[in-house]
């Protein structure tokens, strides 16, 4: 475990130290004749000692800062990522000069001449390198000042031949990933959005896991606002896979004492768990099944019992949703096992907080799809819908940069079913 743990952090250190190479040739390159240039040089390094040390300490304190100093914790956070995420376009830009340089050096030597002319277009990208680095470090900034309270009600109309006509027209709320414990008391910001969730008059609030960062006490100052939410079918949760208490230096005793408390907290918030079980709705002599499993996930705790949520359910005669923390059991307990599921509900993924989406142009992006297929919206395989929650709150990085902290709104309609 520690040779791996070593072996880790050198190639971790290595990376970060070509990352910052490469960032510092790019300004030593377009400054270093200006009379300023040694003063920023020295500020450049300073600030650089101060957030790295800063972080290291985090890294070694986080079990006991997390409650001491979560504040202090919070913002180490964003400082270093604000100060490294930026650099990654920085040194992609470099890396085409250098294989620029690289390629017009071979050739020229090839020819026999001079390598006059090629540096002009060297220069225009080290600027261009600088000026994309410097807007994504302010987009970084609004990110996480603003971007993360930035919340975006998205509306989707469902619509699948087996929804009951008893049901036609139901309105689900979804919500997914609060991480309360990212949050510094209880902004108001983020009160307003759960006011929000009300003012949608939705028929049931379905939240999708991940109500805390590490432990249950996290939740203790939200118990009140969320309880203020009510729906006519009633409010429903899972667990996801932040909600054990598996993210950190815990004992087995503080593990359960965490998932027991964090339960109370969802039944004062006036959620029903449904831990592998489902609840039926009736209405004028029509039903539909809710079902939820505990997490169930690729690479990840592997909780959620499908087959126990659904026994004795009739969901194969039934329009069924079902409620599972981790987009991949929608492909690899779903649609492999043709479990007899419409609509799954996920989250986890968070878009990565971070990526962008015009969907008039069919641009949507996030660094999410490095490793998931379906990282966020709806998407449908033959007759079954998966929807990806992005999050309402945070995680690692304290902001949201063109992935905004979402409320869904699900409105099911009788019909054929399409994305």
């Amino acid at each position: 475990m520690l040779e791996r743990l070593l072996i880790g952090l050198t190639f971790v250190s290595l990376f970060f130290f070509v990352m910052e190479f490469f960032t510092y040739r790019a300004l030593w390159k377009a400054y270093r004749s200006k009379r300023w240039w040694k003063a920023a040089r020295k500020g450049w390094w300073a600030v650089h000692v101060v957030v790295w040390t800063a972080f290291l300490a985090a890294f070694f304190m986080w079990p006991t800062w997390r409650g001491t100093h979560p504040v202090l914790l919070k913002t180490i956070l964003g400082g270093t990522f604000a100060l490294t995420i930026p650099k990654f376009f920085v040194v992609a830009i470099q890396l085409v000069d250098e294989l620029r340089s690289a390629g017009v050096w071979t050739w020229l030597k090839v020819r026999g001449e001079p390598a006059k002319g090629a540096m002009a277009r060297g220069s225009f990208l080290n600027h261009l390198a600088q000026g994309v680095g410097a807007a994504a470090f302010f987009g970084m900034g609004y990110g996480i000042t603003k971007g993360k309270y930035a919340y975006k009600v998205r509306n989707i109309k469902l619509s699948h031949p087996n929804v009951p006509e008893a049901f036609d027209g139901l309105k689900l709320v979804q919500l997914s990933d609060a991480h309360l414990g990212s949050f510094d008391g209880t902004p108001e910001p983020v009160l307003a959005a759960l006011d929000k969730v009300q003012s949608l008059q939705p028929d049931a609030v379905l939240f999708t896991g991940d109500l805390v960062n590490e432990l249950a006490d996290e939740a203790t100052p939200w118990v009140d606002a969320f309880a203020k939410i009510k729906a006519p079918l009633g409010k429903f949760s899972v667990m996801g896979n932040h909600d054990y208490a598996d993210y950190g230096p815990f004992s087995d005793d503080q593990r359960a004492a965490s998932i027991a408390q964090l339960k109370r907290h969802q039944r004062d918030m006036g959620f029903t768990m449904l831990d592998n079980d489902h609840v039926v709705w009736t209405k004028d002599g029509e039903s539909m099944v809710l079902a939820g499993v505990e997490n169930w996930g690729k690479g990840f705790r592997k909780s959620g019992d499908l087959d126990k949520a659904l026994d004795n359910s009739g969901a194969e005669e039934r329009f069924t949703v079902l409620m599972s923390h981790d987009p991949t059991h929608y492909e690899l307990g779903v649609m492999e096992n043709r479990a007899p599921v419409e609509l799954t509900l996920s989250g986890h993924t968070h878009g990565m907080q971070m990526g962008i989406e015009i969907p008039w142009l069919g641009i949507k992006w996030s660094p999410s799809s490095i490793s998931y297929k379906r990282w966020g919206g709806l998407y449908l395989e033959g007759s079954q819908y998966l929807h990806v929650n992005r999050g309402f709150g945070v995680l690692g990085f304290p902001g949201r940069v063109g992935m905004p902290p979402e409320i869904t709104l699900l409105t099911l309609v009788r019909g054929e079913a399409k994305a």
